[in-house]
């Protein structure tokens, strides 16, 4: 597919990580470290991570209790302490993280031509505040809460569809991760993916269409 003469309809995004930055191992990093040694931070929070993706796949609840439950889980296996008042901190931490240097520019150059659009693992109350800070105006914001299932399930695509009233066959899809987007985006048909290769996860090229190492390089993939 040549991405150079494809022009999206609509372009969708992750936000957490992809467009804000997200600072959930910063935080753990910093809350746990008067339980674990330094050198067993990195692995933990690789592991707390995989309990995050593990509570988002049943049915929706709310992001504190995804946070909260996957947070219990991994310091079970680590054997340390659990505090709830950790993980009430880092939720409540989540809307004031801000975006990623390269996003207000990319994004800035793209929103007045192509409709952007958000699909977050998020709750209503908190979204708002971090996409204000995205130094762009988006056409439409929907959160898994909204959609009443998380990313990667295809609900949550789907009731994005579903409001936009337009198919994945003309969006393009943005995200820094497989796992929660591109190989859900590539199952159900996205017209492209584009993978920002942010370090959260290796690449695949089975499951995007362009690579790109920031969003500043996003204007050019729509030929901006």
């Amino acid at each position: 597919m040549s991405t150079a003469v494809f022009t999206p309809k609509f372009i969708s995004f992750d936000c957490y990580g992809t467009l804000t930055r997200f600072r959930m191992t910063e935080m753990a990093t910093a809350l746990y470290a008067d339980r674990l040694p330094a050198e067993a931070l990195p692995k933990f929070c690789k592991d707390w991570g995989a309990y995050r993706l593990d509570e988002v796949l049943g049915a929706w609840k709310p992001y504190r209790d995804v946070i909260a439950n996957s947070l219990e889980r991994c310091s079970k296996k680590w054997g340390v302490e659990f505090r709830a008042s950790d993980a009430d901190a880092i939720y409540e931490a989540v809307p004031t993280w801000g975006p990623h240097e390269d996003v207000p520019g990319g994004l800035s150059k793209i929103c007045d031509k192509i409709p952007l659009v958000i699909l977050s693992n998020a709750m209503n109350s908190q979204i708002m505040s971090n996409v204000g800070m995205l130094g762009a105006t988006f056409h439409r914001v929907y959160t898994a809460e909204s959609a009443q299932a998380y990313k990667p399930r295809m609900q949550a695509f789907e009731y994005m569809f579903d409001q936009l009233g337009m198919g994945p066959e003309v969006g393009m899809h943005v995200s820094s991760s497989f796992r929660y987007d591109q190989n859900t985006a590539t199952d159900l048909g996205f017209g492209c993916r584009v993978f920002v290769g942010r370090g959260h996860e290796p690449s695949n090229g089975n499951y995007r269409d362009v690579e790109i190492p920031h969003i500043g390089a996003l204007p050019a993939v729509v030929g901006l």
